[in-house]
């Protein structure tokens, strides 16, 4: 494989047409920065998909919703509940192209329609604050764009593509990821669009990801009265929690965090329910068998001690997304595209999390940060860097473009070894 990547003709014509889009990605970006999205907040998400209905028809695309089943939840009584989604937006060309892309985002944030945080401002004149400016509504404008530079290409006909923006990715996609697997199967690379970090670089290897919840019920009792014929639901979950929170460190990179507690009520009764939240990471599948084991060996046995009842839910949302030779080479094409247009481009691998972990769970090869630089996310610090909007059109600009040439190998990508 050669080490380097030129531009054509076409191609630097193409990309200058990007860059002088720039304003209007900046323009975009405080649009609907302003436009609050978060997870829960469906008018927000509605509005969003409107927007993204604007933007992504400016490509003579087939758009559409896609509705998403709703989801098991477990309330703080220990109840389930089924969770209702806004729909995904969906925007599909060329499905019967040679080469087949997946490009996926979310317009949801983490911000809540009560947040203090909900409008953009600029805090010099190349970085923008406010929600959702890197995570990922920056990103979103830049995969717009970068399918409107393909357009332009002589080679379009060589490439289908189909765009996924989901509105639940900052909840763990319970929804979308049913669909994002789907999509993964069908498609020969993956194209995601999470910030890159401010310096430019992007994520590697991404550790997999589980949230699980154990609820426990025991027997209440009159803690004065009758205090032995009671059986405390919350000990026996404190007991779980703390067994569950000793598995650190018995494997390299394995992680179990125990993020909330439901249960207890009056200190004069023994309390009958106990709700336990927790979330697991883990670097390889192997990690993820052994997770799973022990998670169920400390649930049964906590269900097995005398009055108590212990009932898992959850699983594992996010395997894991290792350095594999396919996703090694989607970053050695990131790499020489970066080259073509003077962008030296790195990547760490990170504990987080994304929709490129679902879709190489479906065997798709693919980079997930390719968004806007920027930082601080999940923050009212959020910040994007507005010279990154050009800077990382052009580089989708220039992997699309090339994938329809043939000059980066899409199809052997996935078959690498």
């Amino acid at each position: 494989m050669p080490d380097s990547t030129s531009l054509t003709a076409d191609e630097a014509r193409i990309l200058d047409d990007v860059q002088d889009r720039a304003d209007l990605m900046i323009a975009r970006v405080k649009e609907w920065s302003a436009i609050n999205s978060g997870s829960r907040n469906a008018d927000g998400l509605e509005a969003m998909r409107d927007k993204l209905t604007e933007a992504f028809g400016e490509l003579d695309a087939e758009i559409s919703a896609v509705k998403l089943d709703p989801a098991e939840v477990v309330r703080p009584d220990g109840e389930i509940e089924h969770q209702e989604f806004t729909p995904a937006f969906q925007a599909r060309k060329r499905p019967d192209a040679p080469v087949q892309i997946v490009l996926t985002g979310h317009h949801d944030t983490v911000f809540p329609a009560d947040s203090g945080f909900q409008n953009w401002e600029l805090w010099d004149e190349d970085t923008i604050n406010g929600p959702g400016v890197a995570d990922m509504k920056g990103g979103l404008i830049v995969m717009s764009e970068a399918l409107r530079a393909l357009e332009q290409s002589p080679n379009r006909d060589q490439v289908g593509y189909t765009v996924l923006v989901s509105p639940d990715e900052e909840i763990g996609s319970p929804g979308s990821r049913p669909v994002l697997m789907e999509l993964g199967a069908k498609a020969h690379i993956g194209m995601t669009y999470e910030p890159a970090l401010a310096n430019g670089d992007l994520a590697g290897a991404r550790k997999g990801s589980g949230n699980f919840t154990l609820v426990v019920r025991g027997r209440a009792a009159h803690a004065g009265r009758e205090h032995h014929l009671g059986r405390n639901a919350l000990v026996a979950a404190s007991r779980f929690a703390t067994q569950l929170d000793a598995l650190n460190g018995e494997r390299e990179g394995v992680t179990f965090n125990i993020g909330k507690m439901d249960g207890g009520g009056p200190v004069n009764i023994v309390p009958d329910l106990a709700v336990v939240r927790f979330n697991v990471r883990m670097p390889t599948p192997d990690d993820m068998d052994w997770s799973k084991a022990q998670i169920e060996r400390l649930a049964d046995e906590t269900g097995k001690a005398d009055g108590i009842g212990a009932v898992l839910h959850g699983g594992f949302t996010r395997p894991p997304k290792p350095m594999a030779p396919p996703v090694a080479r989607m970053f050695d094409f990131t790499r020489r595209a970066g080259q073509a247009i003077g962008l030296d481009i790195n990547w760490n691998d990170t504990g987080g999390v994304c929709e490129g972990n679902n879709l190489w769970a479906a065997g798709c090869p693919n980079v997930d940060t390719l968004g806007v630089r920027g930082g601080d996310i999940h923050s009212a610090k959020e910040f994007a860097k507005l010279d990154s909007f050009g800077e990382r059109a052009r580089l989708s600009a220039v992997m699309l473009m090339k994938f329809a040439s043939g000059e980066f190998d899409a199809r052997a990508a996935r078959e690498a070894r």
